[in-house]
């Protein structure tokens, strides 16, 4: 193969390449894309081209695209049968990631019921 063969650049993301070239395109892509998904992500934030409660919903969508992006072209995370632990490894990540996020707004709202001014203070309060 030469280095303008069209076959090296027939390689999906997330796999293995055979050259440099090849490689660095796909860096390229994976970067342009990740750039591109900031830009319209702070577009959606700062306009009101999307309807006020939908922001919130658009910012969602664009993180996870832009999570997708880092995972295939930067982590190359894909579905083939050589990637098996890597899934489960960034599975068991996001399962640490959810459990710590949970436990903190668990913790939060509770502290935030039981750490409240008692009726008791209030009322003894509201009389001086």
């Amino acid at each position: 193969m030469t280095e303008h063969d069209p076959e090296l650049l027939n390689v999906p993301p997330g796999a293995p390449h055979d050259s440099m070239l090849s490689e660095t395109i796909s860096y390229v892509i994976g970067l342009a894309l990740a750039l591109i998904l900031t830009g319209v992500s702070f577009w959606v934030a700062s306009t009101g081209v999307l309807w006020g409660p939908g922001v919130a919903t658009g910012l969602v969508v664009l993180a996870i695209a832009q999570m997708g992006v880092h995972l295939v072209f930067f982590l190359h995370i894909t579905s083939g049968p050589d990637n098996t632990n890597n899934v489960l490894a960034l599975a068991f990540g996001v399962l640490i990631v959810f459990l710590v996020m949970i436990g903190t707004i668990w913790i939060m709202a509770h502290m935030n019921a039981n750490m409240g001014v008692s009726p008791e203070l209030m009322n003894l309060q509201m009389q001086h």
